[in-house]
């Protein structure tokens, strides 16, 4: 339900990880995910269902964000209708979750730690930044504006407006001509295993990052990125030792 698409040299030991250069001169471009990469704001997604009944004053199973894990929003809220004898339609309850994900967007989701200080960072090097996200568009605008983010970016281009997922390389070919960079030069910032291969596979240079509650395979992101930061903070260290 409820799921999100789904979202060497050690130069701290343990935080990021390198298996290939970045020289500055090389970079023109930055393309960002946006949930899990620059917004805290993954745990929302596996825990809707569980919220939505605790904002009801209903106490969920235990487990309950496993059941609903692979299951579609529709058959989340068909779910919770039976299994809680829930008197709403199964519209009402979905249009009760799809609000409760607006209002965290709008007032609750904090920015990743470092993010801020990452996109100032790549600004004062003259690198261009955008972002390609599988969220709805006025979301992550309110959220990117409240945190003080929304500055840097030049523009949010979102699969449900382009039309694909992020299984294809269009969200990335188009941010990327947006921005007046060939790929080779761009990086892409992104959580997701696949999302990662995909941007690779289509000749950009990609960071793989660490969220806690994001993607389960996090050897698997380690190894397609050309790095693995497990906190943002970590770039610059590495950028200024080139």
């Amino acid at each position: 339900m409820i799921q999100k698409e789904v979202m060497q040299e050690n130069l701290t030991q343990k935080d990021i990880t390198r298996k290939g250069g970045i020289p500055e001169t090389e970079i023109c471009g930055a393309i960002f995910d946006l949930d899990g990469v620059l917004l805290d704001s993954m745990a929302v997604w596996n825990d809707l269902g569980v919220r939505y009944l605790q904002k009801r004053g209903i106490q969920p199973e235990a487990g309950l964000s496993q059941i609903l894990f692979s299951m579609s929003m529709e058959q989340g809220a068909d779910y919770l209708k039976e299994q809680y004898q829930l008197p709403d339609t199964s519209q009402e309850i979905l249009n009760g979750i799809e609000q409760m994900i607006q209002d965290f967007y709008f007032y609750e989701v904090q920015p990743k730690e470092g993010a801020k200080e990452l996109l100032h960072f790549l600004q004062d090097q003259n690198v261009k930044m955008i972002a390609a996200t599988s969220s709805p568009r006025e979301h992550v605008t309110k959220a990117l504006q409240r945190n003080g983010l929304y500055g840097y970016l030049q523009q949010i281009y979102t699969t449900g407006e382009v039309g694909i997922s992020k299984h294809e390389p269009l969200i990335y070919q188009l941010a990327a001509k947006s921005l007046g960079t060939k790929p080779e030069e761009t990086l892409v910032f992104e959580d997701s295993l696949y999302a990662l291969k995909t941007a690779k596979n289509a000749g950009f240079r990609t960071i793989g990052v660490y969220d806690a509650d994001g993607e389960t395979d996090q050897e698997g992101v380690r190894e397609t990125g050309e790095l693995y930061l497990t906190s943002l903070l970590d770039f610059r260290q590495y950028w200024m030792k080139q």
